[in-house]
């Protein structure tokens, strides 16, 4: 089974590439079309703004391919920034229009912290959200095939998915609840770095490229 990271100019490809291949799975770093066509999986990447990362999918061509790539049924993973991508918009300074995916929205993190301050569980907690989290599943999925309720992911973002409840498989707890993983049809993603959670994360990767 063969799987394209899509590369349009935002993400850290080399260290999600490296573990794939170190899990024995055929990965491609590719930003042409043919390949996303070509390819069993796929996975989209993304670090940065929101708004900066859309217009890069659009500039590059690829936007509609992964739009139509996912209709036809193929898994799709999307990762921090890549997942954020998936919805319908981001409201990162401005507004945004995603892949429309998956319905929901993409907002900051910061006021709803803030909303939760009074709180004990939410006390000195900073944004953007940096560092290991436990994930809860909800949802039984075969994305968590090889993962343990509880099991801790690395996160680095300052905006988070909302209004996704119907979709939502897993949060982490940061003084309320972060969306961590989402799923609609074949379409994942993960607000945190499976390629940077350690033997956790690897597994999650394992079982998406089982899927």
């Amino acid at each position: 089974m063969s799987v394209a990271i899509i590369d349009y100019g935002v993400g850290n490809l080399f260290s999600l590439a490296s573990s794939l291949h170190y899990l024995g799975v055929e990965a491609k770093v590719t930003a042409k079309a043919d390949d996303l066509q070509a390819a069993d999986r796929l996975i989209l990447p993304g670090v940065g703004a929101f708004g900066d990362a859309a217009a890069k999918l659009r500039e590059s061509g690829l936007f509609e391919v992964v739009r139509q790539q996912a209709a036809a049924g193929k898994p799709l993973l999307g990762i921090c920034l890549g997942m954020q991508l998936l919805f319908d918009k981001s409201l990162e300074y401005g507004e945004h229009t995603g892949l429309g995916l998956i319905g929901g929205t993409v907002e900051a993190l910061q006021p709803d912290l803030s909303a939760y301050a009074s709180t004990e569980s939410s006390f000195g907690l900073k944004v953007p959200h940096i560092g290991w989290n436990s994930l809860h599943i909800l949802r039984d999925d075969p994305l968590f095939r090889y993962f343990k309720d509880g099991e801790y992911v690395y996160y680095v973002h300052s905006y988070y998915a909302k209004n996704c409840e119907a979709d939502t498989l897993a949060v982490s707890d940061y003084g309320l609840p972060v969306t961590g993983v989402v799923r609609r049809g074949s379409v994942w993603g993960t607000q945190f770095h499976p390629e940077k959670s350690g033997a956790a994360g690897l597994r999650l990767l394992q079982a998406f490229a089982e899927i």
